[in-house]
């Protein structure tokens, strides 16, 4: 999957560093430099990216504001050196947020992040089940091993080293972990949304700010879950 990319940054050395590591990643293709965000807004405009490597503190516009006036922003990492403008880039929904100097590494980590978000997004949604897919799961509960179908879980409850599994008319409790709930749930249904939920994306009713209902029960979404979750429900959203 080649991924398109667009340097915005008014520094050439910083330009450089961002184009010398991206060389070193065999599906990341640098389209062009822009020096500011003026610049940036026209070629956006002309030939639509995958990403952008954003600088924030830049002459007439900065990046920040650059970004709210895009009416439908690429995926963006920003690459600055000024730390104060963090919080504000991630209420962007930022990918990653690159201090300046970063290591290759610490570039490389950003945008597997951002890959990542792609891939999902390009995925085709599943229509339903492929034969010898399964549509459940087995779990012990008091006693008794119970089959529940995937399409009665509306969430999972973290409660230390047990679990309970909210059904549409019922609730059990497991004695599993919920990152062995979520190996065992498929992927492009369940998400994990914070430390102590998952929740099935087919039964959510609506989301706001921070928050995720699910019969008519709100959820919090985690601050290490945050990005990654808006992004997926931005690229299944209908515009």
């Amino acid at each position: 999957m080649e991924i398109s990319a667009l340097i915005i940054d008014d520094e050439p050395l910083a330009q450089q560093v961002v184009e010398q590591y991206a060389k070193k990643i065999d599906n990341l293709r640098i389209t062009g430099k822009c020096n500011d965000a003026l610049e940036a807004r026209q070629k956006l405009q002309e030939a639509p990216v995958d990403l952008i490597f954003l600088d924030i503190n830049m002459p007439a516009l900065s990046g920040i504001s650059l970004l709210r006036t895009l009416p439908h922003p690429p995926l963006v990492i920003f690459t600055t050196a000024y730390e104060e403008y963090a919080l504000q880039g991630y209420e962007l929904n930022a990918i990653d947020y690159l201090k300046k100097p970063f290591s290759f590494e610490r570039f490389l980590k950003a945008f597997q992040k951002a890959e990542e978000l792609l891939r999902l997004k390009r995925e085709p949604a599943p229509t339903g089940s492929s034969p010898g897919t399964p549509d459940h799961i087995f779990i012990k509960s008091n006693k008794k091993t119970f089959r529940i179908s995937f399409a009665d879980i509306l969430y999972i409850e973290g409660l230390g080293d047990y679990i309970k599994i909210h059904l549409k008319n019922q609730h059990l409790v497991a004695n599993l972990t919920m990152k062995k709930m979520e190996e065992l749930l498929p992927s492009e249904t369940f998400y994990r949304i914070h430390k102590s939920f998952i929740i099935s994306l087919p039964q959510v009713e609506s989301i706001e700010g921070n928050l995720v209902t699910i019969n008519r029960k709100q959820l919090p979404v985690g601050n290490n879950y945050r990005q990654e979750f808006f992004h997926l429900i931005e690229s299944r959203t209908a515009e």
